[in-house]
């Protein structure tokens, strides 16, 4: 049963993360790309060491670490992260989130492919209805005038790096703890950022308006700051089932919240498409005890 204290901190953590995705899209009107990712993720690397430093958590990694951080930084920070923003850049960011949040099926998928783990019925109900929601906003993307079915390709990409990243740390044998290995992979990938960011992109212009100030204050604070803290201050606690229900609800809040934020009308197939990804999530991770309980309902 959770307390209130883990209640109210996951429902936060869903608001965070769902309304993260306009607010990346409105900031992408402020700096391009890869400077907005390398100032945001730099500046919330930079707030978590001060916290967890001043916490007390074991930051120092063993000389032995630094290859499996580097390792895991790759796909869970700098794939995850960049082909995300990118796909935010091209696709209304309601539509991004639901392709983002395939990430737990493709998960269990290449899992089964690479790993040699069980696949069930379930995972293929969840492989279809993800091949479902993707052919959908495909469709639609290729229908539509200024569609951008490269975006879809782009945000499925970002799903898959966050996959590969999530079986590699499953795998990893560190002594480092979740919090310190996260900072360092942040900062890791934020200097990465910043070098590619001026390699690629204009130098942009750094006038710090109310507007600017407030959306990169988010992505420090809230999206890389506040959502990380509460997410490890609840993962030891949590049962599985709760934290797939937050994981689900992230598309629905952040399709919601477009509407509100950046003037983004969901279609019918965002609709369609969000109902099938959450059903897929539901499907993967919600424990199969949850799923009798409901059906006897």
């Amino acid at each position: 049963m959770l307390t209130r204290a883990q209640a109210l901190g996951l429902v936060a953590l869903t608001l965070m993360w769902g309304v993260n995705w306009p607010v990346m899209k409105l900031s992408l009107q402020e700096l391009t790309p890869l400077y907005f990712r390398a100032v945001t993720m730099s500046g919330g690397a930079l707030w978590l060491l001060a916290f967890y430093r001043w916490r007390g958590v074991r930051l120092g990694p063993a000389p032995t670490e630094w290859r499996s951080i580097v390792t895991l930084a790759l796909p869970n920070m700098l794939g995850w992260h960049t082909l995300a923003i990118f796909g935010v850049a091209a696709l209304a960011s309601g539509r991004a989130a639901i392709l983002g949040f395939t990430m737990p099926v493709w998960t269990v998928l290449l899992g089964a492919l690479f790993f040699g783990e069980r696949l069930t019925r379930r995972s293929a109900l969840a492989a279809l209805l993800v091949v479902l929601a993707v052919a959908l906003l495909l469709a639609d993307e290729l229908r539509a005038l200024a569609g951008r079915p490269l975006g879809v390709a782009v945000m499925l990409g970002a799903a898959l790096s966050w996959a590969v990243g999530t079986l590699m740390m499953r795998r990893a044998r560190l002594t480092l703890p979740l919090e310190a290995l996260t900072v360092w992979m942040m900062l890791l990938t934020a200097a990465a950022l910043w070098l590619l960011a001026a390699a690629f992109e204009p130098w942009p212009s750094w006038h710090l308006s109310p507007r600017r100030v407030a959306l990169l204050a988010y992505g420090v604070f809230m999206n890389y700051g506040f959502a990380q803290i509460i997410w490890f201050s609840l993962a030891r606690h949590l049962p599985p089932a709760t934290s797939a229900m937050s994981v689900m609800m992230v598309p629905l809040i952040g399709t919601a919240s477009a509407t509100v934020i950046a003037g983004e009308w969901p279609r019918w197939t965002d609709g369609v498409a969000m109902v099938c990804v959450m059903g897929a999530i539901a499907t993967v991770l919600l424990p199969p005890g949850v799923w009798r309980r409901l059906l006897r309902r």
